[in-house]
C-alpha cells in the first residue's frame, strides 16, 4: 500500500513551510505510515520542482547513509540521496545565519566536480574516474525539518536528504594525483580538534558512492552532468552547530574549507 498523490503533495507542503520557517515537523510517517521510498523521493522532488520553477538551479546531488554504522542505525542496506541547488551554496568567510535552521549539523565530505555526464545505468567507478574533473574539499550543511532528528528513511528522503547547504574549499586536485579512497580528514571548531575520520568510511570508497548515485537517480529521470558538484558521504561523524562557531576541515593532500555562523 501507498499514499496517494494528494498525501505526498500535502506532505511537501508541511516540509516546505518547516524549511521556510524553521520550524520543525513531526515525521510524516507518523500521519502516513504508508509511505515508502518511492512516495518519499517523489516528495523531494515536488519541492525541487517548485524551487526551480521559483528560479533555483541544480547545480548537483549528495549521498546521504553513505556509511555502514548510518546504514546500520536507519535499518536499510542502501544510501539516499538529495539534490544541490544553487541556492543552497555558501562560500568561506562568509557568515551564515545560524537561526535560519532547525537543527543544523556539519558534515566532512570529499566532493567531486564532474567535468563530463555520467552514464546512469551500468555506471562504474571506472566511468566516474573517467568523468571526474576535480576533487574539492568540502562541507556539507544538513539539517532536518523533522524535530529533534527523529527521522526514518522515508522522512530524511522525503525532506532533500536533510540536506540545507554545501560550500568548497578553493583548491582543486585531479583525480589522478589523489587517492580518493584513502583520504583522511579532521574537523576543528573553534580551535578545537572534533571528529577525524578516513574517505574509506564512505561505501568503502567515494567512487562507489558516486556510481550508485548515477545508477539510483535515472530511474527517478535524472542524470548526473557536467559541471554538477557531487558530495558522496561523510568521512567524520556530523556535529552539531551553534551560533558564532568556526569550522574548518583539513584534508590530507587536498586542502582544507571553513564555516562559520553568527
Amino acid at each position: 500500500m501507498t499514499i496517494t498523490d494528494q498525501q505526498r503533495h500535502q506532505i511537501a507542503d508541511e516540509l516546505a513551510r518547516a524549511e521556510a520557517s524553521a520550524v520543525a515537523i513531526d515525521p510524516p510517517v507518523v500521519a502516513y505510515p504508508d509511505i515508502d521510498v518511492t512516495d518519499a523521493y517523489e516528495i523531494q522532488l515536488i519541492n525541487i520542482r517548485r524551487r526551480l520553477d521559483a528560479g533555483a538551479r541544480v547545480a548537483g546531488h549528495k549521498v546521504g547513509l553513505a556509511s555502514e554504522a548510518m546504514q546500520k542505525m536507519m535499518g536499510v542496506d542502501e544510501p539516499d540521496y538529495g539534490h544541490l541547488l544553487d541556492v543552497m551554496q555558501y562560500h568561506e568567510h562568509t557568515p551564515i545565519d545560524a537561526t535560519k535552521f532547525c537543527f543544523p549539523r556539519v558534515e566532512v565530505e570529499v566532493g567531486f566536480i564532474l567535468g563530463a555526464d555520467l552514464p546512469g545505468a551500468g555506471c562504474t567507478n571506472e566511468d566516474v574516474i573517467a568523468a571526474v574533473e576535480w576533487v574539492v574539499p568540502s562541507i556539507e550543511l544538513i539539517d532536518s525539518r523533522i524535530r529533534d532528528w527523529k527521522i526514518s528513511l522515508p522522512d530524511t528522503i522525503a525532506d532533500n536528504a536533510s540536506s540545507c547547504g554545501w560550500v568548497l574549499g578553493e583548491q582543486r586536485v585531479k583525480i589522478s594525483d589523489i587517492d580518493t579512497g584513502d583520504i583522511d580528514a579532521t574537523l576543528h571548531r573553534n580551535g578545537e580538534l572534533i571528529a577525524e575520520g578516513n574517505s574509506s568510511a564512505v561505501l568503502g570508497h567515494p567512487l562507489t558512492a558516486v556510481s550508485w548515485l548515477a545508477r539510483k537517480v535515472e530511474s527517478f529521470g535524472v542524470r548526473l552532468r557536467k559541471g554538477d558538484v557531487i558530495l558522496p558521504g561523510t568521512a567524520t561523524r556530523a556535529i552539531d552547530i551553534r551560533s558564532g562557531d568556526h569550522f574548518v576541515a583539513d584534508f590530507v593532500g587536498l586542502g582544507s574549507v571553513t564555516l562559520d555562523f553568527t
